[in-house]
């Protein structure tokens, strides 16, 4: 056996190959979706995984306004927000906030399950999201991933 041949391979940002996905949320759970968009995003779908590297792939999530939640999360859960001056911590739920930027509610979930520091910051900017089913990336010619 040759021991050149069971090489650690560490992928950095020249080599790394970012493709397009588009990914329907119609009827899908927020949650099992943004974590599957987080895990393409982050890159640990591949192969070449590297922790300390953006080697994911950019995220389309189409018909964001049609995600479903489990239980009375509708009304009961409660989403914080704060302007940055005092006093200025906002509470809004799901519905409020569906009812006037659907696209957030996803970008909040897959925000969350991604890294807190530099490199979550940069992978965030892979994510694209939009409340119809039209999206502006079709020159990117994006493959389609059912979950």
């Amino acid at each position: 056996m040759d021991h050149n041949s069971y090489k650690t391979l560490n992928a950095n940002k020249a080599t790394v190959e970012k493709s397009w996905i588009v990914v329907d949320a119609e009827a899908q759970v927020l949650g099992r979706v943004a974590s599957e968009v987080a895990r393409i995003i982050r890159g640990k779908h591949k192969t070449s995984y590297t922790p300390n590297v953006d080697c994911g792939d950019n995220v389309i999530v189409i018909n964001a306004e049609k995600v479903r939640m489990t239980g009375k999360k509708w009304t009961d859960r409660v989403i914080y927000t704060h302007s940055g001056y005092p006093g200025g911590q906002r509470e809004h739920t799901p519905t409020l906030i569906r009812s006037k930027h659907p696209e957030r509610l996803i970008e909040h979930a897959v925000r969350g399950m991604l890294p807190k520091n530099r490199l979550g910051r940069e992978l965030f900017r892979s994510l694209h999201v939009y409340a119809g089913n039209e999206h502006p990336h079709t020159a990117q010619q994006p493959k389609e991933i059912k979950f």
